[in-house]
């Protein structure tokens, strides 16, 4: 524990009742709360969601001794409505300072920065800068601003030349990658003074994505739940498609595969664990000539994904090799690795390649050919599930995630 109570003010424009705010806040912050720190969390909660989850997520909050102080995210009305939620953001932030005296605001991106770096300025608190990725440029690689239109330009250029104060006057920032930390510290403006930076990737609750804890009986239950037999190989998907995961090309993948020599690989489904509409996903598999039988879509709560993975015998991921994607840390990532299950993931993507590759823990593809897919499917030397699990729990455990914002946190008061 640590000696005396410190208050931290964490702000997120994410909701905590959003899968993301399950995984990626609240786990780290109960550890925190744990060690002594007085935490008091605003974060922006979508209507319906937050009438889903209020419940469980206060629950969770209150048996965890975190303040929550939930806001409404206004969906719609463009740049208006944000403004409008980044200036309630700042007001409530120096309300709540008033009251509490913060210690440290912990800003989750870019939006929530705003407000923390008025109150280092005016008020003198800690900064700790949560960049989750180069936000701005992924809002320019995800084709949401187009530079082309004036007005994304300049909040472009606004907000980039706000990721500089960022990095200059926070009192430590934090980066999921280590290809983000060392590109920042390539720019000029730090070449010869580098900005604090702590490497903490997305992390994973190690004693959720257990396999020990996974029988075969259930196993084999949950494919016969979703319609699969015994013999059939199981190539699988977890997660939202969103904007960068490459669907069409993890379809052709799948192609591939089905005419591959293998019986059980020609027998094989396609099962995407995800809230994403059926619809979609068959839709696309059809265009491509893949069965619609051979396309399984899943929607099932967070405490039952590991179940789901456990039963892939290969799961992939592509996700778009762009500049901001040198400081993403994918979740999945983690859970698959701690689950046992070999991967097949693309180049370019944070230190996605670097880690499968040292933990042995699947196939990196450089080229999306039916070739390069084939060589994929017949290499089974790039595997060692002992190596991939271990190296889960050296890389992506909640425990050393835990430990890495606490070292953050000790710093920023020596």
């Amino acid at each position: 524990m640590v000696s005396t109570s410190k208050t931290v003010l964490y702000l997120s424009y994410d909701g905590m009742t959003d899968p993301l705010g399950q995984s990626q806040v609240i786990p780290y912050l109960r550890g925190l709360s744990k060690e002594g720190y007085d935490i008091h969390l605003v974060s922006y909660e979508k209507t319906d969601k937050f009438k889903e989850h209020r419940k469980v997520i206060q629950q969770i909050c209150e048996a965890a001794n975190i303040k929550w102080h939930p806001q409404d995210y206004v969906l719609g009305g463009g740049l208006k409505t944000t403004l409008k939620q980044v200036r309630k953001m700042k007001k409530i932030a120096f309300y709540l300072h008033e009251l509490h005296n913060f210690d440290i605001v912990h800003c989750r991106s870019y939006i929530s920065a705003l407000s923390g770096l008025e109150l280092k300025r005016k008020k003198g608190v800690k900064f700790i800068f949560d960049m989750r990725g180069f936000w701005a440029d992924e809002r320019v690689d995800g084709k949401i601003w187009n530079l082309d239109n004036f007005l994304y330009k300049t909040i472009y250029n606004f907000f980039k030349r706000k990721e500089i104060q960022f990095f200059k006057e926070s009192d430590y920032t934090i980066s999921l990658t280590e290809n983000g930390r060392e590109e920042i510290e390539s720019w000029e403006e730090f070449k010869s003074n580098p900005p604090k930076i702590k490497v903490i990737p997305c992390c994973v609750d190690l004693q959720l994505f257990d396999p020990s804890k996974i029988t075969a009986e259930q196993k084999t239950t949950a494919k016969q739940d979703l319609g699969i037999n015994a013999k059939q190989f199981v190539l699988g998907y977890v997660g939202s498609i969103g904007t960068w995961y490459m669907l069409s090309e993890m379809l052709d993948y799948f192609k591939v595969l089905k005419k591959n020599t293998s019986a059980s690989e020609a027998k094989a489904v396609f099962l995407f664990i995800s809230g994403e509409d059926p619809l979609k996903i068959r839709k696309m598999a059809k265009e491509k000539g893949i069965n619609e039988d051979d396309i399984i879509v899943k929607s099932v709560l967070h405490s039952e994904v590991p179940l789901h993975i456990s039963i892939f015998d290969t799961s992939i991921f592509f996700i778009r090799s762009t500049y901001s994607k040198k400081a993403s840390s994918p979740t999945k990532q983690g859970e698959i690795m701690a689950m046992g299950i070999p991967l097949v993931c693309n180049a370019g993507v944070g230190d996605t390649d670097a880690i499968v590759h040292k933990y042995h823990a699947g196939k990196v593809i450089e080229e999306f050919t039916d070739e390069t897919y084939l060589l994929a499917i017949n290499d089974s030397s790039s595997f060692k599930q002992k190596d991939t699990i271990a190296g889960a729990k050296d890389y992506f455990s909640l425990e050393e995630g835990v430990k890495r914002y606490l070292s953050v946190y000790k710093a920023v008061h020596e």
